[in-house]
Parts: C-alpha cells; structure tokens; sequence
C-alpha cells in the first residue's frame, strides 16, 4: 500500500516548516495543526462514494450530490484531539469517538487506558488522527480495536510519520490508507521521529517539561 502524502502542497509546506519550529508556541502550535489537519483531510475525502439527490435553490431545482455513508472521527488522546478540530469542521456531520492510548516509555509499546467507541452504531467508514506515526504501535493497537468494533474502512490521517511506523502499520493492517503531511527520516533511541516536531502532545498542551 503506497502512502499518501500532502506534503506537495505549498500551503503544507509552509505550514509543517512552522510546525517544526522549537520557537514555535503553543497556540499557534494549535492553530498549525488543525490547519494541517483541514488540508489532509481534504486529500484523504477525495474518493468518498456520494449519492444524487435533487436541491432547491433561490430559483429552481436541481441535481446535487451529498457523502452516502456516515463518517467518525476517531482521535487518540490525547495528541489526536488537535486534529480533531479541522477534521470536524470539514466534515461537522461525523461521529466522534475517543480513544485513549498512551506509549509505555520503557518499552515503546501502546497501553490502551481509554475506549468510548459507541455500543452498536452502524458506521463503517472511520479516520484514525494520531499527528505522529512513529513506533507504529498505538495505531496498530487503534485499528485493532476499530476493527473488532467492525469498521471496514479505516484511513490513518497523520502530521508526520517514520519508516519504521509506516512499514509497521503496513505490515499489521495492509488495508488501512495512510494519510501524511510528511515522511521524515527516522526513529531515534527514544522512539521519537527524527527530524520531527517534538512531542505532538506536550507542545500542543503546554506541558513541556520545565527547566529546574
């Protein structure tokens, strides 16, 4: 499965290179990665199936189309939620649901401490948001649980991904898009993306740990 990425559009471009930036704080740390997010999800809608109906407009009628199938959101906590905010003003009718994973420093793996998937909804079609596919791990980890929910259709929208997430993800789940604003070069020791953004979480919330 090829990946997809944004990162040809100018606006991307220029909006990651902010990202990226040490310097850059917290609130327009937010404010890039739900513009971010905005831009993926436009790429990552394009081949969503419609289905015609007929408007009325000030004058007449006529044909239109509207997204034939229902839609959710799924951010994991708790990095995922500065996604969330461009992906539902793009697409403000998806469900949304929370999923709380967190990486165990140790050993990289995902602990999943939070699931508020809704008991029998009928959706099929869910975006992953998780702006950091390192490790792989929590998204694997994700879509196990959309799958065993019974999601069919699951797309990974991400800011930035490693080789080694992206190859663990395609290894794991084949079937699930991956969806990047940008391929970076790769892990460090620590599981962190290299050269990357930092912690996605910890620059978006402020809780960057503080000098002694």
């Amino acid at each position: 499965m090829v990946v997809k990425l944004a990162s040809g559009h100018p606006l991307v471009q220029h909006k990651i290179s902010r990202l990226r930036e040490a310097k850059t704080l917290p609130e327009e740390f937010r404010r890039l990665t739900k513009e971010l997010s905005l831009l993926l999800g436009v790429e990552a809608t394009q081949d969503l199936s419609t289905e015609e109906f007929e408007v009325t407009t000030p004058l007449t009628t006529c044909p239109a189309h509207r997204i034939s199938r229902s839609l959710a959101l799924v951010p994991i906590l708790r990095a995922g939620l500065g996604m969330l905010e461009g992906l539902s003003d793009l697409i403000p009718e998806a469900e949304i649901w929370h999923l709380g994973l967190y990486r165990d420093e140790e050993s990289l793996q995902p602990v999943e401490y939070y699931n508020k998937l809704p008991p029998g909804a009928a959706t099929k079609c869910a975006f992953l948001l998780d702006p950091m596919l390192a490790t792989g791990g929590s998204a694997i980890a994700a879509v196990d649980v959309l799958k065993k929910w019974g999601c069919s259709d699951i797309r990974f929208l991400g800011i930035l991904g490693a080789p080694e997430g992206v190859k663990a993800l395609e290894e794991a789940h084949p079937d699930v898009e991956i969806h990047l604003c940008a391929l970076d070069s790769h892990l460090n020791e620590l599981g962190y993306i290299v050269p990357g953004l930092g912690d996605a979480g910890d620059r978006q919330f402020n809780t960057l740990p503080r000098p002694e």
